[in-house]
């Protein structure tokens, strides 16, 4: 179980990851901008805004990251955070992130409190 935990956590970090790259480095090229529903004009004015929201995801990833080399409870303090997050994104910006965010922080937290 404990495996199952581990790779849950690892793909939450990389989903994380993988938010950093497009909100910090491709937020007005067409990949970012299809990924966020952005026009041109809107992502170059918000381009700032978008690295800033990038920057915590990576923190996000980080956190996890520490938490699999570390021990379940800097992962559980970290999933919280992205659940939270996660929530936060869907009630104020699009219900797709409780789906991209929160379901895979729940199942890992889920995961890793069974496995310990």
């Amino acid at each position: 179980m404990i495996i199952l935990a581990n790779l849950l956590v690892a793909l939450v970090a990389l989903i994380h990851v993988y938010i950093l790259v497009l909100e910090m480095f491709l937020w007005t090229k067409p990949q970012g901008r299809k990924a966020f529903g952005l026009t041109e004009e809107f992502a170059r004015q918000t381009k700032v805004l978008g690295a800033n929201q990038g920057l915590y995801n990576g923190f996000l990833a980080a956190g996890l990251i520490w938490g699999l080399v570390s021990d379940a409870d800097v992962e559980l303090f970290f999933l919280v955070c992205v659940a939270v997050a996660g929530v936060y994104g869907a009630a104020t910006a699009s219900r797709r992130i409780l789906f991209v965010q929160t379901v895979p922080a729940v199942l890992a937290i889920i995961a890793v409190l069974v496995a310990n």
